[in-house]
């Protein structure tokens, strides 16, 4: 992308120009790399074909992540210069969108800019844990071990959550095939059902009468239905996007049966695990919990970090801190890290409770698995049932006055 920029140079002197960057962000930065400081700075508008703006570009994962940072770590610790591994680097990933921003990185420190600078140039992708994790690495000129850090917590955290999708796959699948049956029955068994009765002339069972009842609001007032089912989905997302929603909705889902006890856990691994790779680096405990707040995406922990966070500046034990919210956080967490802060290997202590949840979500999730299947098997034998008796009543009935 070209930028058209105004700046100010050191001596006073107003600059006008066209820069080419992969971001407004990228190109601030290189400007900054030349002492100019930015004014104003606009994408240059090009006219272009509709069907030009349209890009079908892979969304970046988690484990493409993870496998960045972990050959970088390996490149550099191998005396790899960096411009030299992030080009490497970027010929050989498959995604176009990816390969943009190590290019752009790599053309960034080739100018002078530092790499954790170069990476906080794109937000969306490298977030504040990664970038200050970077950060410790160049102060303590252990830039590969940063990088080796940030893979393996990439991989710890990308396995629990593809466990919890996993285990969400089966009952979406069941669900969705009830939904496409009863779709299917009401289209093409109950009008026959229905023209069977009036032939008849028989009384049909109540399951029957209101399924009838239903087909006959469906095709007179499909539209209202998808209309009201469409309001009621456009309002709920809106709502659960406002501050409040958010938060009724991430302490709903933390108190739904099985699920929000997952949740917890897989919010305490994160937790566990942020904290304890950040103290690896350097990075000083009060710190790491401004740090974890902000990458925190569930309301109700980000607002105990910050609270805790608050209380251990003001001098208190990060352990004293979480007991006041034992709902959230279990003793055996609170108790392993008394034990860290008292010994002195706190960041230790951290990845033997991070270990210990990692077990057990699998567990969790292996339970959830094992007691949804019957439940849903319960669920769709008695929707099943209740089709059946409504489909097959009047069959009997019609053969009853033959």
């Amino acid at each position: 992308m070209k930028f058209n920029y105004k700046a100010r140079t050191r001596a006073g002197k107003i600059e006008t120009g066209v820069i080419e960057a992969s971001s407004e962000e990228a190109a601030a930065l290189i400007l900054q790399k030349y002492n100019i400081f930015v004014t104003s700075l606009e994408e240059q508008k090009t006219q272009r074909f509709f069907l030009s703006n349209i890009k079908f570009e892979r969304k970046i994962s988690k484990k493409d992540l993870a496998i960045f940072f972990r050959q970088l770590s390996v490149m550099l610790e191998s005396r790899v210069p960096v411009v030299q591994s992030l080009s490497s680097l970027a010929g050989q990933t498959s995604k176009s969108n990816f390969k943009k921003v190590i290019l752009d990185i790599s053309s960034l420190v080739e100018e002078g800019v530092l790499l954790s600078e170069a990476l906080a140039a794109h937000p969306k992708i490298f977030d504040s844990f990664y970038i200050n994790l970077v950060k410790s690495g160049e102060a303590s000129g252990n830039i590969a071990g940063a990088f080796n850090y940030i893979s393996e917590h990439i991989e710890r955290d990308n396995d629990i959550v593809v466990q919890v999708k996993q285990a969400m796959i089966y009952p979406a699948f069941v669900i969705s095939v009830l939904f496409i049956v009863i779709g299917i029955i009401i289209a093409e068994v109950v009008p026959k059902i229905a023209d069977l009765i009036k032939e008849s002339n028989t009384q049909p069972p109540l399951f029957t009468v209101l399924m009838l009842k239903f087909y006959k609001f469906l095709e007179n007032y499909w539209w209202a239905l998808l209309a009201g089912i469409f309001l009621l989905i456009s309002a709920a997302f809106f709502y659960f996007r406002t501050e409040t929603g958010k938060r009724n909705l991430n302490r709903i889902s933390l108190k739904i049966p099985l699920i929000g006890n997952i949740l917890k856990k897989v919010f305490l691994t994160r937790f566990c695990g942020n904290i304890s790779t950040l103290m690896v680096a350097g990075i000083s405990i009060n710190r790491a919990l401004k740090i974890t707040e902000d990458t925190v995406n569930n309301v109700v922990y980000k607002e105990i970090i910050m609270a805790v966070e608050k209380e251990v500046s003001e001098g208190e034990r990060i352990s004293s801190a979480l007991a006041k919210h034992k709902d959230y956080f279990p003793s055996f967490v609170i108790q392993m890290i008394k034990v860290g802060e008292e010994t002195g290997k706190l960041d230790k202590t951290l990845i033997e409770v991070v270990n210990f949840y990692q077990k057990d979500v699998k567990r969790a999730v292996d339970l959830f698995s094992t007691l949804i299947e019957p439940i849903l098997i319960i669920f769709l034998g008695a929707i099943v049932a209740m089709l059946a008796v409504s489909v097959l009543a009047p069959l009997y009935g019609a053969l009853g006055t033959i």
